[in-house]
C-alpha cells in the first residue's frame, strides 16, 4: 500500500493530498480547469486518483510539462504573442503576476486609455459607471464638521 502525502508542492504551491489531481492542479496560479484536463490527459493521469499518490517523478514530469510551453497548444497558453518576444508562453505563479504588473505599468507610463483608466481605478471595459464601481472612495457627500462647533460653543460659554 503507498503512503498519502499529506501535502505536494508542485510550482511553488502546496496542494492537498486528499485532493483529486485534476482539481487540485487549479490551486496553482496560472493553470485553469483546461489546462489541468491537458496535464492529466497529456501525462495519462486517472482525474480522480489523489494527489498525495503520487511519485517524485511524476510530480516533476507536472512541473517539466507546465513550464515546457512548447508541449501545450497555443490555443491553450495564457500568453499568446508575448510582447517582448513574440512567441507563445504559458506563465504561472509569480511570473504571471511579474508579467501582469510591467503589463500594467507599460500601460500607465505610455499614457494609453486602459493604463489610464487602470491608473483611476475605474473600469477598463467599457462598463457604465453611473450605479457601480463607487467602492472605496464617497461620492459628492461632505461631512459636516459638527463636533468642532459644538467645542468651541461650549467653551465660549453662551449661545450665539
Amino acid at each position: 500500500m503507498e503512503k498519502l502525502r499529506v501535502i505536494v508542492r508542485v510550482l511553488e504551491t502546496d496542494l492537498d493530498g486528499n485532493k483529486k489531481i485534476y482539481n487540485s492542479l487549479r490551486k496553482i496560479k496560472g493553470v485553469g480547469f483546461m489546462v489541468s484536463n491537458f496535464i492529466c490527459n497529456k501525462l495519462e493521469f486517472d482525474k480522480d486518483r489523489k494527489v498525495g499518490t503520487l511519485t517524485e517523478k511524476e510530480v516533476n514530469s507536472i512541473e517539466e510539462l507546465i513550464q515546457n510551453s512548447k508541449d501545450i497548444p497555443s490555443w491553450l497558453v495564457n500568453r499568446r504573442k508575448d510582447y517582448d518576444t513574440g512567441e507563445d508562453v504559458h506563465l504561472v505563479t509569480s511570473k504571471l503576476k511579474l508579467r501582469k504588473e510591467f503589463d500594467l505599468k507599460r500601460l500607465k507610463k505610455i499614457k494609453s486609455y486602459r493604463g489610464l483608466r487602470h491608473a483611476v481605478g475605474l473600469p477598463v471595459r467599457g462598463q457604465r459607471t453611473r450605479s457601480h464601481f463607487r467602492r472605496g472612495r464617497s461620492v459628492g457627500v461632505q461631512k459636516k464638521k459638527v463636533p468642532q462647533q459644538k467645542k468651541q460653543r461650549s467653551q465660549s460659554g453662551g449661545k450665539k
